[in-house]
């Protein structure tokens, strides 16, 4: 297979220094320790192994997916995972990534998660699937070092830190698919933390391996005697092997079924039999019936990287397309006179073009979305006072679903730019990016689909918050176009405006939402709703990167750093000219609220 830089070095650079500041969180004491080499000695190491070590496995891992094979160890019929996945785990793991973000006191190396993030994005893009693994572990790990007792900690969070363990997040049953409040494992209380565990889970990620030395489940499941709906369900750890004795035995939880996927082959989706023998124990953590609150940790964590996920599958895509169109000779320029001459490349016609900038648009703000949500986590959690984590956690709980969705749908969109670029060739498995299409459609399903992310975000965090959190966005937002309106730039100026104009409009769609009476009416188009947020909150990174990228011309640019910043400004422009007048489209059909689809 090819080589591929995968992303760009120089974007995330720019995105994580100037447009971010993401080394001006080293005055937290949390990351006192830490200043840009440190961070960018762990970006480089993501980097060089993303690129020499996973991408080269990728394709293979694609083809030669995880089937039901004796396992060598134990001698049952087992899923066993492409044999290079062994190795690249436990690689990733030497590389710190497990528990990059998490403190020295667990393991940790006290990273932000705004770094963690756009290393884990280098380390999706260099191959998702070993990558799924460490995110899905880290996510469990913290699970329990954040709800858990000592014992839960010893025994389950500090194997998966440490890359012995691998882990899982189990919600969704066959019967009830995204709606938590109707699932039916249930766990009978026996002494202590223990609960004997009886049930099915479907679509879990990582749920089988044949290299790690147990699998934890962090399990949703409801106590006997609970209330009904999301008030009665508990969270439990449920490992593969259960200790016992001073020993770890089979803890009756096995995987029965592999799903045959479409994309993120490498990474087995299975589906999960609890207690088919009345004999799974789990172990509660955190509160009784508080499964869900404390799920919902990890869940906000992997949407986010999801995010990260769709914005690496769409950045390889344009990367190769790129480098496709740059050296595919074929036809002359459309200015040209005739059919002599030589070819030109298809990087040159007007169309293909289009299709370049507009990937780079969406990976470059997508990017830049994902890393904005990771630095206001940062905040949350480690800023100061009191007021400003409140603050920097409300405005990261707001933007999970944009940094999710965008990527995913658009990323979507830029893939398909990717195949097309490439012609014929696009859709013959000879080339990469038609893996790449595949991959990246999971990521709109994937940790809540689109439609629940619109529904989260419009009914959740806009109308039954009041408005709350959208409205100390677009505070925030209006602060950065007041920087920009002060500059001597007419383009910033002209995108502030049009920015300026969506605010005003999406005020006034929200008091004609508030005015009806009946709540599908109200929710009838919240996709919408958040199709028009996604496309608004990428023009207000392209709004913060060319108002990074004018400071930075201002002091004399040369060569390729001029190159960059003239990229970037024709994305901004491409961006106001051609998407945000769709997002004030989309904002229009909240207000009218057209109900065929309701009543037909």
């Amino acid at each position: 297979m090819n080589s591929n830089v995968l992303l760009s070095e120089r974007d995330m650079q720019f995105l994580l220094y100037d447009v971010h500041a993401v080394d001006e969180l080293t005055a937290f004491d949390y990351f006192a320790d830490h200043d840009r080499e440190t961070f960018e000695q762990f970006l480089s190491a993501c980097k060089r192994f993303a690129r020499e070590r996973m991408w080269p496995s990728y394709k293979q891992m694609d083809k030669e997916v995880p089937s039901f094979e004796v396992d060598a160890r134990s001698g049952q019929r087992a899923i066993c995972v492409h044999p290079k996945m062994s190795e690249l785990y436990s690689q990733l793991a030497d590389l710190g990534v497990l528990a990059a973000s998490r403190p020295y006191g667990v393991g940790g190396a006290q990273l932000p998660i705004t770094v963690s993030t756009a290393a884990m994005t280098w380390l999706m893009a260099g191959n998702l699937s070993a990558a799924g693994f460490a995110f899905l572990t880290t996510g469990a790990a913290h699970l329990v070092e954040a709800f858990g007792d000592n014992w839960l900690r010893t025994h389950f969070m500090k194997p998966m830190y440490a890359g012995r363990f691998t882990g899982t997040m189990a919600l969704t049953e066959p019967h009830a698919g995204s709606s938590l409040a109707d699932i039916r494992t249930s766990a009978a209380h026996e002494t202590g933390g223990r609960y004997r565990i009886r049930g099915s889970k479907i679509f879990i990620s990582g749920g089988a391996n044949d290299f790690s030395d147990n699998i934890v489940h962090l399990t949703l499941a409801r106590i006997e005697g609970a209330p009904e709906g999301t008030r009665g369900v508990s969270l439990f750890a449920v490992p593969k092997l259960r200790p016992e004795g001073g020993q770890w035995v089979p803890n009756d939880v096995q995987a029965s079924q592999l799903i045959e996927k479409i994309g993120w082959k490498g990474l087995p989706s299975v589906v999960l039999d609890y207690g088919s023998e009345d004999d799974c124990i789990g172990w509660l953590v955190g509160r009784p019936n508080g499964g869900l609150s404390h799920m919902f940790q990890m869940m906000n964590e992997a949407r986010i990287l999801v995010g990260a996920n769709a914005v690496a599958t769409a950045s390889v895509g344009y990367q190769e397309s790129l480098e496709y169109a740059k050296s595919r000779p074929q036809g002359r320029h459309i200015d040209s006179k005739g059919a002599t001459g030589p070819q030109i490349s298809i990087a040159q016609h007007p169309d293909v073009r289009r299709m370049l900038l507009r990937q780079k648009c969406i990976v470059t703000g997508g990017l830049s979305l994902v890393l904005e949500t990771a630095k206001y986590q940062d905040i949350a959690a480690h800023g100061s006072p009191l007021t400003v984590r409140e603050h920097a956690q409300t405005l990261a709980d707001f933007m999970t679903p944009l940094a999710k969705t965008f990527p995913a749908e658009w990323g979507y969109e830029a893939n398909t730019l990717a195949v097309q670029v490439h012609g014929g060739y696009g859709y013959s498995s000879e080339y990469v990016v038609e893996a790449l299409l595949r991959d990246q459609k999971l990521n709109s399903i994937h940790e809540g689909t689109t439609g629940v992310q619109g529904l989260d975000l419009l009914g959740r965090k806009i109308l039954r918050d009041r408005g709350y959190g959208l409205q100390l966005w677009l505070e925030t937002i209006l602060e950065d176009l007041a920087l920009a309106q002060a500059t001597e730039s007419p383009d910033l100026k002209e995108y502030a405006a049009a920015l300026s104009a969506f605010v005003n409009q999406v005020q006034t769609t929200l008091r004609s939402l508030s005015s009806r009476t009946s709540l599908s009416s109200m929710m009838s188009h919240s996709t919408d709703m958040l199709f028009a947020l996604c496309s608004f909150a990428v023009g207000w990174q392209w709004l913060k990167i060319v108002t990074q990228a004018e400071r930075a011309a201002s002091g004399g640019l040369q060569g390729t750093k001029s190159l960059h910043i003239r990229g970037l400004r024709h994305c901004a422009q491409y961006w106001f000219a051609t998407e945000i007048p769709i997002a004030v489209a989309r904002l229009k059909q909240v207000d009218v609220s057209d109900t065929s689809y309701l009543d037909c």
